[in-house]
């Protein structure tokens, strides 16, 4: 009786720990269902991303076909891919730090290490695999910003080509290229490595020779443009007229006989709106290539005067090609940017808009240097890095006006760089301009909106020849309309320029000297201006206060030349 009643006892315990895992298997079952249901492939349906664009370019009518399109993807897709704003006519410049973001750079805007091979910014650090790399704490540095195996060095201004060749020969390298610089007085070269050795150990024996001065990399530089609609017929509307005040601005000038010196990629000469305003151009690169259209755009930011209307119309350009390539944007180095800085001091610029930007450069430093101490206005692209980019050059430098952009609704361009070294902020959002081949464009960019102040300096020196770049930053400074927070800020600066209220706050100048002999851009008269004895000094606007950003009544003072 006990065998039967242990061996009863035996099934029942049995039979209850084998209901007990049948439960629970259905439970789990029921919950491996619904993690399959989650992660099934689902269907979302998004707005196309490719857009049509309107040829009726008057009507500034852009559509774009917003049907459904089913996409397959997966469930791990991050959702802040999924839904992004994309401009139609937006393409973003070549980044110059592609491979990591900001987090990853260092005060310089240096990669310090990989986030991920994309650059997309998701959030992965490239960890280290176990095993490789143990101990070393080196950060991983991306040659985004420099040309590899290349670099500028300062040597002996006494060697003859020949001797350079030798030089170089010695140290294992080719001499690209090298020439006497007047403006910072010194002689520089263009070397790159042949023998396979590291940037660092070439670029530490080749200082050590006693006939270099100094050696750093080739450093990068890009154009701060935005990709524009391909280019079409039409004299659309320009908002950033408005904006600038520039209709009353040209009652009082035009900037007749002053000289802007663009240093960007080729300009298209013959485009109507450029016609008869090229007065002198320089080749920097010594390429064929024919005209780009960031220069054209640039420099119809300028002068434009057929059915378009630039910022200073009557200005003449100095076109300096330093900017080339045909696959994506056009790109330029230190050496090539020296060259472009020596040529326009030593042709009678006045002004020298710089439309690009890129890292800190010693020897672009130094060029920018002896260029302000010869009293050339020097104005740059604040950048398109956006908020978190580290300062930018050469807007950056402290003798340059760095500029932002903004739109129709006064609001910054997302990609706009930010930071205390903005000085103003002008039109660069949706800016219609000429194309090459006769043809217009609608871009943006911080590069339009620095053009356009650079014809707006153009038209305070018609106004007074005799202004000097500090008085006309004040100026400018002193009389922009004030945006985003009240006071100086750091996307704004001290606001977006106001092309009349600096006109007026600069007291005429009736001996502007005529334009010189054509064919030149020299201003024979210039020095001997300058030294006159006689020769009034400037004053700094007269305003009440110095946060009074608006403190000129542009109501009370009609305008008439």
């Amino acid at each position: 009786m006990t065998r039967k009643s242990e061996s009863k006892l035996r099934a029942a315990a049995y039979a209850s720990s084998v209901g007990a895992a049948l439960l629970l298997a259905a439970c789990l079952g029921v919950e491996v269902a619904q993690a399959q249901a989650i992660m099934r492939t689902p269907t979302i349906s998004v707005p196309s991303r490719t857009p049509t664009i309107s040829p009726s370019i008057a009507a500034r009518a852009v559509s774009i076909d917003r049907g459904p399109r089913p996409i397959t993807t997966t469930a791990r897709i991050p959702s802040t891919r999924i839904g992004s704003p994309v401009l139609p006519y937006a393409r973003y410049s070549p980044n110059l730090y592609p491979s990591c973001t900001a987090p990853y750079r260092d005060a310089d805007g240096e990669c310090l290490a990989q986030p991920n091979a994309g650059g997309e910014g998701s959030g992965k650090s490239g960890k280290k695999s176990a095993g490789k790399g143990r101990g070393n704490n080196t950060p991983v540095a991306v040659n985004q910003r420099i040309f590899a195996n290349e670099f500028v060095a300062e040597i002996d201004g006494a060697l003859s080509v020949t001797e350079a060749d030798q030089l170089a020969r010695r140290h294992g390298l080719a001499r690209v290229a090298s020439e006497n610089f007047p403006l910072i007085g010194a002689t520089f070269g263009l070397f790159r490595i042949t023998d396979g050795r590291t940037f660092e150990t070439a670029r530490r024996e080749f200082a050590a020779d006693g006939s270099v001065r100094s050696v750093q990399p080739n450093f990068r530089y890009a154009l701060q443009d935005q990709k524009s609609a391909v280019p079409v017929e039409g004299d659309p509307a320009q908002y950033a007229l408005a904006k600038l005040r520039l209709p009353q601005a040209h009652t009082l000038a035009h900037g007749a006989n002053v000289t802007v010196a663009v240093i960007d990629s080729g300009i298209d000469a013959k485009h109507p709106e450029l016609a008869n305003s090229i007065a002198d151009s320089f080749d920097a690169l010594g390429s064929t290539e024919g005209p780009h259209v960031h220069g054209t755009g640039i420099a119809g930011a300028i002068v434009a005067h057929a059915r378009l209307m630039g910022s200073a119309p009557e200005a003449r350009i100095i076109a300096i090609r330093a900017f080339g390539g045909t696959t994506g944007g056009a790109e330029s180095s230190s050496y090539i940017i020296l060259r472009s800085l020596n040529y326009a001091a030593e042709h009678g610029a006045q002004i020298v808009n710089m439309s690009f930007a890129g890292p800190k450069d010693a020897v672009i430093e130094r060029a920018i240097a002896a260029t302000a101490a010869r009293g050339l206005v020097l104005i740059a692209a604040a950048g398109n890095a956006g908020a978190k980019s580290p300062p930018l050059y050469p807007a950056a430098n402290p003798n340059v006006i760095a500029v932002s952009a903004t739109d129709q609704q006064d609001k910054l361009f997302s990609a706009s760089n930010r930071g205390n070294y903005i000085a103003l902020a002008a039109p660069g959002v949706d800016i219609f301009l000429p194309a090459p081949d006769g043809k217009y464009q609608m871009t943006s960019g911080t590069s339009f909106s620095a053009a356009y102040v650079s014809g707006v300096a153009a038209l305070l020196l018609e106004r007074n020849y005799a202004l000097k770049p500090e008085a006309l930053r004040m100026t400018l400074a002193k009389t922009a309309r004030d945006l985003g927070s009240p006071g100086r800020d750091d996307l704004f600066g001290d606001g977006e320029a106001d092309a009349f209220a600096a006109v007026m706050a600069v007291p005429a100048d009736s001996a502007t000297p005529v334009a010189a002999a054509s064919g030149t851009t020299k201003r024979e008269d210039a020095d001997k201006r300058r030294d006159e004895p006689g020769l009034r000094a400037i004053e700094q606007p007269s305003l009440s206060s110095t946060d009074d950003k608006a403190a000129i009544s542009q109501a009370d003072r009609p305008a008439t030349r």
